[in-house]
């Protein structure tokens, strides 16, 4: 099921392994703020788990150099959708046309 979002949060973790072997987590919401998805990223050397789906939360594992452009997404596109597919996590943008701007 693709989802649209609405709100999200960022969350950055110390310490030299970071947290469930992550470095950064960014929460997606949907409009009635139910958590629909939970972007984990992660520094090299970290195990990256599977991305996976369960009770409508779509949980992804992308590598930490990817954060910046997935915040620039999160800031900048909408509408923004997220969906589980081929045993992969999808954040997504719809169809817009070259050229649009800001």
């Amino acid at each position: 099921m693709t989802v649209k979002i609405e709100k999200y949060h960022v969350l950055f973790y110390g310490s030299p392994e970071g947290y469930g072997s992550s470095r950064s987590m960014i929460v997606l919401y949907d409009h009635e703020g139910r958590m629909r998805g939970e972007l984990r990223f992660c520094d090299p050397g970290m195990i990256y788990d599977n991305d996976s789906e369960k009770d409508g939360v779509v949980f992804m594992h992308l590598p930490s150099h990817m954060f910046s452009a997935v915040v620039d997404v999160l800031r900048n596109e909408d509408p923004l959708y997220i969906y589980f597919a081929f045993g992969r996590g999808f954040l997504s943008t719809s169809i817009e046309p070259v050229g649009e701007g800001e």
